[in-house]
């Protein structure tokens, strides 16, 4: 048999909702099959035993329920089609169903009303999500529906994280476990002196990633404020005005914010002839205030999940609603460290680099935005004017994509990140700063030279792999061809048995 569209695939092609992008499309035909695309999108195959009993919007509504990707935003653009009375009428039938009762309430979970129904809802407690599938919230009882609602937010701000088998296989990794070793192979000192340079190499490669060289008086700013990372209760550091208080030190002192913005904003890209490559659209600023909001209430309703994901849940969350108009970039990054102290993966006083990490794999962190932003921008209709101002056309039908994001590809980005970072760049600056020391005092050895003059000659063979550059002979003058040799060569047996 001819495959036969089925679930959201079938909905989306009824309803002619096509600007909607789906992980999961299911069709209907003779061989079982599953295929993974490039995109990450997931092609499958059922039996003829899979079709619907009728070929109804809800039918497949329920099929969906059941095979395809929870798509909030999707969800309710197909319920957009829908009268409440459609609904109402459907549940009507098996008043107790676990599929009948979903719908109700996610129904009412998307809209913020209450159907008028005229007959009673019975059954037992079901999940909402099952937790094989998706990353859960804390559980709260609906009793109206009798649903265990387990979504990591609220109808402000709920994003939604598929367990992917990447997803599971990066958060079996005790990464508590992970920095106690890296501290047990290493001295107390180096440990030390490595988290001091971390701290300035994060914020140095957070403000590079910007493409900003900030004063050093902003670097010390961004320092401390990593270094006050996790301390204060998350609904307060959440706040507008604590977060406006974090953006006016990180920033420009000329674009200090007042607030959370209340203008549309947007992030693009000049291109030649004065045309604009337009990347992401940020919420409309109507929008802003309910979903920093939400963000607050999700960060309290995801407490005792996996830091990981909280970290990524309010980071990205954060950065995708874009509540200011300079400084999102790096208030995003300080909250994956503040929610990783704050969950205690992290002790304080200590810091895992990921900006500098991004920095140095920027395609694959320009993925994760872009795995956002670009279906938005085929969803979003939107019109310039000559002063460059930009205006959102169709707000109503975008809103549930702020609302309701899939953050799993972000998820998985940070943390990959994370391991990356804790497995290669954090042992490498350990093993840098302890051979740093093994070589300073073979070339004491060498020549009883000024601690100052040491170190000028260890950056000098360090940025020349090894080889004493013949333009620095003049600072070393004091010193003969055969002393400048012997550093030479341990030099080279330091690092390169390191290599």
């Amino acid at each position: 048999m001819a495959l036969r569209t089925v679930g959201n695939l079938w909905l989306r092609e009824h309803f002619n909702l096509k600007k909607y992008r789906l992980t999961h499309n299911s069709y209907i035909g003779n061989n079982e099959k599953v295929e993974l695309n490039a995109q990450g999108e997931v092609s499958q195959i059922y039996g003829r035993k899979y079709i619907p009993d009728e070929d109804t919007p809800l039918a497949h509504l329920v099929f969906s329920l059941k095979y395809d990707d929870l798509d909030l935003p999707f969800l309710k653009a197909v319920f957009n089609q829908l009268s409440p009375q459609e609904i109402i009428d459907f549940i009507s039938v098996t008043p107790s169903g676990k599929y009948a009762r979903k719908i109700g309430f996610l129904y009412e979970f998307l809209f913020d009303i209450a159907l008028d129904l005229p007959y009673t809802i019975s059954g037992n407690y079901t999940d909402l999500l099952e937790e094989s599938e998706y990353i859960t919230g804390r559980i709260i009882k609906d009793n109206r529906w009798r649903i265990n609602n387990n979504l990591l937010g609220t109808f402000l701000f709920c994003p939604v994280i598929r367990r992917t088998t990447v997803l599971n296989q990066l958060l079996s990794t005790d990464i508590r476990s992970q920095i106690e070793n890296l501290k047990a192979n290493y001295s107390a000192d180096v440990f030390r002196r490595a988290t001091n340079y971390l701290y300035s190499k994060e914020t140095r490669s957070s403000y590079e990633i910007e493409k900003e060289k900030p004063s050093a008086e902003r670097m010390n700013r961004f320092i401390a404020l990593l270094m006050q990372a996790g301390r204060e209760p998350s609904e307060q550091m959440l706040s507008e005005a604590s977060l406006t208080t974090l953006q006016n030190s990180i920033v420009d002192p000329r674009f200090a914010s007042p607030g959370f913005r209340d203008f549309q904003n947007y992030i693009g890209q000049s291109l030649p002839y004065g045309n604009e490559l337009i990347h992401y659209i940020c919420p409309p600023p109507q929008y802003l205030a309910s979903l920093m909001n939400g963000l607050k209430i999700a960060a309290d309703k995801t407490e005792g999940t996996y830091p990981i994901i909280r970290a990524a849940l309010i980071a990205f969350g954060f950065v995708f609603i874009h509540p200011f108009e300079d400084g999102n970039g790096r208030l995003h990054r300080f909250l994956i460290h503040d929610m990783l102290v704050r969950d205690g993966v992290v002790p304080d006083g200590l810091i895992i680099p990921v900006s500098a990490h991004m920095l140095n794999n920027m395609q694959e962190y320009d993925n994760a935005l872009e795995q956002y932003s670009k279906p938005l921008i085929q969803q979003i209709d939107y019109t310039k004017k000559a002063d460059g101002t930009l205006e959102v056309t169709n707000p109503e039908e975008v809103e549930a994509y702020f609302r309701y994001p899939d953050l799993t590809a972000q998820c998985v980005f940070l943390a990959q990140t994370i391991q990356e970072t804790i497995n290669q760049d954090m042992p490498e600056e350990l093993e840098f700063i302890q051979h740093y020391d093994e070589l300073k005092r073979e070339l004491q050895n060498i020549v009883d030279m000024p601690d100052k003059d040491i170190n000028l000659m260890i950056m000098f063979l360090h940025q020349n792999k090894g080889a004493f550059p013949n333009r620095r002979r003049k600072d070393f003058a004091k010193l003969t061809e055969e002393e400048i040799g012997s550093m030479e060569t341990a030099y080279k047996t330091i690092f390169n048995n390191a290599d």
